[in-house]
């Protein structure tokens, strides 16, 4: 049987050559072809729809081609990043994306990969998702992306989302046995605290051996036998890890800040009048100053400069960085404030600062969830009580003044 292929396009293939006669008010018998020419004149026709899109499916640009296995055809992925992931990644950066930033769980093939390729198993968080087929040019293998609801491997093994029953269900219902004739699969070793080797083992049939930290070293695992050096075991967490963090914990900022300047302007025009609109102004942009110096040194400082800051809790670093913030503020305005109003202005940016160095907790791999929430429970009622002596103090120094 000869090969099936796509019927050629005859009309317009050179351009827009097939049109109307030039002389259209010339009386002219009608004819089909001449109907066929009047509607085929314009702009050339573009591409064919690729053959691999299928009614109800939306092909995505990180898919090559389809590659043919015993469970049907898997989507072959490429290994470069386009513009697209780029501009995706970007915005995950910035916290514009959030957990929509994912793709479909399943199976997907890199390379040519056989009944002999590694299993290496994701998460669906589409950055993680990059970061992994980026590494994997001229490598042969199999991607089991498991159902993280777009959390990356380390959060999500902390939330109980890459988890022992994912991991099976996820095996189970590619059937993975078919494509494999092997019985293991490689996770990353960051997944550690939510998958049970031994579990996965007893429900599924499946070893898991346990990768390295990094994406950029599984090849060098895989070629060393799935043998991981001292290196490919140490968590880093370096400057650039640290500031790479940065915008997505500012991102998280705006819709409350909103709610705190209107608090900052009416608070400060109470006084011994009632309410001073010329206060509320310029007492303002003194406690604004204070709120933004404030975040910069909880979500900035205190991140660049973690290794050098004294103490273990991150609630402590954020609380000497907003000390030393809101002092400097305190020098900068000088004489426009009484003692009682510096006063309320370092406490006010340290438990800001303070804060927000707390929740930088959560993208470390410094502590534990528990350790997380430990600290939580003793700091929170700190800084809300130091928050609001800072309130009582400002409003007050107003009736004082």
């Amino acid at each position: 049987m000869s090969e099936l292929k796509p019927p050629q396009d005859e009309c317009c293939a050179a351009g827009a050559a097939c049109c109307p006669p030039e002389n259209p008010t010339a009386l002219q018998p009608f004819t089909m072809a001449a109907a066929s020419d009047a509607v085929c004149c314009g702009e050339p026709p573009g591409p064919r729809s690729n053959p691999d899109e299928k009614p109800g499916y939306e092909l995505q640009h990180y898919v090559d081609s389809f590659l043919d296995s015993p469970m049907g055809q898997i989507p072959r992925v490429k290994t470069g990043l386009e513009p697209a992931d780029f501009r995706g990644t970007i915005k995950a950066r910035l916290g514009l994306r959030g957990t929509e930033y994912k793709i479909a769980p399943g199976l997907y093939a890199v390379g040519s990969p056989g009944p002999d390729s590694p299993v290496l198993v994701t998460a669906n968080y589409k950055l993680t998702f990059d970061t992994l087929r980026r590494e994997l040019t001229s490598f042969d293998g199999w991607l089991l992306v498991i159902d993280t609801r777009g959390i990356n491997v380390w959060c999500a093994a902390g939330k109980t989302l890459f988890s022992t029953q994912e991991v099976v269900y996820r095996i189970q219902q590619c059937r993975l046995s078919k494509v494999v004739q092997h019985k293991k699969i490689i996770l990353p070793q960051l997944a550690a605290t939510g998958v049970s080797a031994v579990s996965v083992k007893k429900e599924s049939g499946f070893e898991v051996l346990w990768g390295p930290i990094q994406a950029r070293d599984i090849r060098q695992y895989v070629a060393d036998g799935c043998q991981a050096g001292q290196a490919m075991r140490r968590v880093t967490f370096t400057l650039p890890e640290r500031v790479v963090l940065i915008p997505v914990e500012l991102s998280h900022l705006p819709k409350p800040t909103i709610w705190v300047l209107l608090a900052v302007f009416l608070l400060s025009g109470i006084g011994a009048g009632l309410f001073s609109f010329n206060a509320a102004w310029s007492r303002g942009l003194i406690a604004l100053v204070a709120y933004a110096v404030g975040i910069l040194a909880g979500a900035v400082a205190a991140p660049i400069l973690l290794p050098w800051i004294p103490g273990r809790a991150f609630a402590l670093k954020g609380s000497l960085t907003g000390v030393v913030a809101g002092l400097a503020v305190a020098v900068f305005f000088g004489s426009r404030l009484s003692w009682v109003e510096a006063a309320a202005l370092i406490s006010f940016t340290t438990a800001i600062s303070s804060y927000l160095a707390m929740n930088f907790t959560g993208s470390t791999p410094y502590t534990s969830p528990s350790g997380v929430e430990k600290e939580m429970r003793r700091a929170i009622p700190l800084q809300a009580a130091v928050a609001l002596i800072a309130v009582v103090a400002w409003v007050g120094a107003a009736f004082a003044g």
